[in-house]
């Protein structure tokens, strides 16, 4: 695999339909406590029908990129995906389970990231940005163009206007020019964005599992570049390696 500050790691796809409504995974009812497509249908209007979902992965680690991923849902027709929901509540299997069914289900889908030394140029929110303008280019190179974006949290850090000119210094695509609409938790309730977050949860960690075997003292394959203990344990014995931010406070 290429190192984490590859330029992009994503791809995009049509879901398959036998008719409308009709997706993989469908059932007729979600089941309770997980997220539906409700809060998304809420924005169904003339002129708005392609909605994308977004989640990061990654931003508190001590190591390793940052990752955007983006689901893409038709608000007209859109049926349910069956497990899915906020990638931290499922288990690692069930996340690799589930991320093929994710790609087959959203209309596009899409997993963008920005390397540890981009993290420490542009800051971790610039960062941001730059991963989930990579994964946004890869949804329009496939031929998706979404009307409307729900991203999770309570700041918009992917529109253009939102970071100024920090974005200047990779000019690597069309940045997402489409209404950003915020919600805190949206990975708990809304199904786009938790199919987003399953995306993005399960390429950083593959990546991670990568650069464990070049560094394996830093317990990447387990820890995923957080600040465990013992990864902390390992910066102090035998310091940070190219893969670590060091303009955070890694100890």
């Amino acid at each position: 695999m290429a190192p984490a500050g590859t330029r992009t790691a994503a791809s995009a796809g049509k879901r398959q339909t036998a008719g409308a409504g009709k997706t993989v995974g469908t059932k007729p009812k979600q089941h309770a406590g997980f997220p539906t497509l409700d809060v998304e249908r809420g924005f169904l209007s003339p002129g708005v029908t392609l909605l994308a979902g977004v989640d990061e992965v990654g931003r508190g680690a001590l190591a390793g990129p940052v990752s955007v991923g983006i689901a893409v849902v038709d608000l007209r027709d859109h049926g349910l995906l069956a497990d899915v929901r906020d990638s931290k509540l499922l288990k690692p299997e069930d996340r690799e389970r589930l991320e093929p069914l994710v790609r087959e289900w959203a209309v596009g889908s899409a997993v963008g990231h920005a390397s540890s030394s981009e993290i420490d140029a542009l800051g971790i929110v610039g960062a941001l940005r730059l991963a989930g303008t990579r994964a946004w280019f890869e949804i329009l190179a496939a031929g998706v163009r979404p009307d409307l974006v729900l991203l999770d949290g309570s700041h918009n850090w992917l529109s253009p206007q939102s970071q100024g000119s920090l974005f200047d210094a990779e000019p690597s695509g069309p940045a997402c020019e489409a209404p950003v609409h915020t919600r805190v938790k949206a990975d708990m309730s809304c199904l786009s964005v938790a199919a987003a977050s399953v995306l993005a949860k399960v390429a950083r960690d593959h990546i991670m599992v990568d650069l464990h075997e070049e560094y394996p003292a830093f317990g990447w394959n387990e820890n995923k570049g957080y600040g465990t203990s013992s990864h902390r344990q390992a910066i102090r014995s035998l310091g940070p390696t190219r893969y670590h931010r060091t303009s955070w406070n890694l100890l």
